[in-house]
């Protein structure tokens, strides 16, 4: 099988997590608010001593990839490239709206043709969303959706769709359909890339280390900060 790192810094939680054949042995998560740049080499050093000291050889590095935060996707790929160099292993993308379906998959969804439809909070009543069925197969591809009561209405018309993650609760008045279902509570944590990654790896979904980038969905726009000590006349 195989001993695999995951970091996840997608949002506003930071978390580090092994996998060894399957099994999750090592987790850590920082709920305090977006200190990765603080807490993710913490998190990761304490990951990596306590492999060595069970002298557990790793195969790959996981890093969950976008969309997500700008800040937080370029320091968890960047953890994760350097790992990689450092130690010679392959990288591993999860896509951070398929980590979200996960936990979810692991409870009780009573219809089998039920929709999963992650959101990650954007800005004001848009969200990066995508919509998959129960095998993890996308329905729609993934999107910035500036939502109303339109966005999702061809599915929720023909059957049950799931929305969680933490762009959702906003968006549910607004949504407003008898067969949109809230779930709430649920974050992507490196604890659950693991049936994810392991996939990738066993099918050699890998990527090339120095060239890998994040999936932001949108370009970055920096805004020009004010000029304070401009006098007005």
């Amino acid at each position: 099988m195989s001993t695999i790192l995951h970091i996840e810094t997608s949002t506003d939680v930071c978390s580090v997590a092994v996998s060894e054949d399957s099994h999750v042995i090592f987790q850590q998560e920082d709920h305090s608010g977006p200190n990765h740049a603080e807490s993710l080499g913490t998190m990761v050093d304490e990951a990596l001593s306590f492999t060595d000291n069970h002298a557990i050889p790793f195969d790959a590095v996981a890093v969950s990839c976008g969309p997500g935060s700008y800040t937080g996707l370029r320091i968890g790929v960047s953890m994760a490239k350097g790992i990689c160099y450092g130690r010679n292993l392959k990288l591993i993308a999860v896509p951070t709206l398929e980590l979200l379906c996960v936990p979810v998959l692991l409870r009780e969804i009573p219809e089998e043709n039920a929709l999963l439809c992650p959101m990650l909070d954007a800005r004001r009543m848009e969200v990066y969303a995508g919509i998959y069925d129960r095998a993890l197969k996308p329905v729609r591809e993934i999107g910035a959706d500036v939502v109303t009561a339109e966005t999702y209405k061809e599915y929720l018309d023909e059957r049950p769709v799931y929305f969680f993650g933490n762009g959702a609760k906003k968006c549910m008045e607004t949504i407003n359909h008898p067969n949109a279902h809230l779930i709430e509570g649920i974050e992507p944590l490196a604890k659950w890339m693991q049936p994810l990654a392991e996939k990738r790896l066993l099918n050699d979904q890998t990527e090339d280390v120095a060239y890998f980038v994040p999936y932001y969905l949108k370009d970055f726009v920096a805004k020009k900060p004010k000029d304070l000590l401009k006098i007005e006349r």
